[in-house]
């Protein structure tokens, strides 16, 4: 415990500084909605390129991952579907409990299973965001188009934005560095690797200034019942479905780390522009991070 603690400290006390100098305005009021598009967009496919390019595993980790992810969401979304039939939230409402019990932020979970794992964490982490990021979008626009869009939801443009990802595509050439074991000349090693040092404490950072504690005001049952089943529940069931699967080791550490994990900060775009509550939204976002430095030591000193 002492060692997870230690490494987790550092992970919460960026995102901490990072709200501290967003409300300083320090450096400035612009500068925080640009570093996160630097780091969004630079910073991290920067990393997961040299990370998982310098990764040799096994191809089977690559299809064991798909699985347990596969059925980590589909669990949950059941799980959520018979929640929505005993409570009956309005379509707005149910759509920000649905992407805050289910979604997870990458950039956290990046830093935590590079800092607990080590390298080969992170490189597996990597790969299950890769896998994770496009089908939590397409089963948060089906849901989207089910209970809360008037209207069809515009799918081309849904599907243009996950083909687009950053990370994706940082994964996806990481991938293909390693298969192929390429390597990296010294030349571009040498740029790599800083933004790659980089790309995790300016993203935790990035994450701490997009807090907004005003929408924690008048905490809701919605709210409550998200931040129960994403922080306590969906590590549980991440690691029952692991054993049932008959999986073991770093894999299924990944799972259940990156299912600790607080809702995505992207939720809360998705939220306005497909008509979902988004004060809830964001409230559910900068609630879930906070419960989380408590929360992720918890489940995991149980759970690993």
């Amino acid at each position: 415990m002492p060692v997870m603690i230690q490494a987790l400290v550092p992970v919460f006390a960026l995102i901490v500084l990072g709200y501290l100098f967003r409300r300083w305005a320090f450096p400035s009021v612009d500068f925080w909605p640009q570093a996160e598009r630097f780091t969004y967009y630079v910073l991290f496919p920067a990393m997961l390129v040299f990370k998982l390019g310098q990764a040799r595993l096994p191809a089977s980790a690559y299809g064991d991952t798909a699985l347990l992810i596969g059925s980590m969401l589909l669990a949950m979304t059941l799980l959520l579907a018979v929640a929505q039939f005993f409570w009956r939230w309005s379509g707005p409402v149910f759509s920000s409990v649905y992407q805050g019990a289910i979604r997870f932020n990458s950039y956290v979970g990046l830093a935590a299973g590079g800092m607990l794992l080590g390298d080969e964490g992170l490189s597996l982490t990597a790969i299950a965001v890769a896998v994770m990021v496009p089908m939590l979008n397409l089963l948060c626009i089906l849901m989207f188009s089910l209970v809360a869009t008037p209207g069809p939801v515009r799918v081309k443009p849904v599907l243009r934005a996950i083909a687009s990802n950053p990370l994706i595509i940082g994964s996806v050439i990481g991938v293909i560095w390693s298969f192929f074991e390429i390597g990296f000349h010294p030349l571009i090693a040498g740029t790599l690797a800083p933004l790659s040092n980089l790309a995790l404490p300016m993203g935790l950072m990035t994450v701490g200034a997009g807090l907004q504690l005003k929408a924690l005001r008048g905490g809701s049952v919605p709210f409550i019942l998200s931040s129960v089943l994403k922080l306590l529940l969906f590590p549980l069931m991440a690691a029952g479905l692991a054993m049932v699967l008959g999986l073991e080791g770093t894999l299924v550490q990944v799972a259940v780390l990156l299912a600790t994990l607080p809702t995505a900060t992207s939720a809360y775009i998705l939220a306005r522009q497909l008509g979902g509550d988004a004060p809830l939204m964001a409230g559910i976002i900068s609630g879930q991070t906070l419960l989380a430095m408590v929360s992720i030591p918890l489940m995991l000193s149980i759970l690993w």
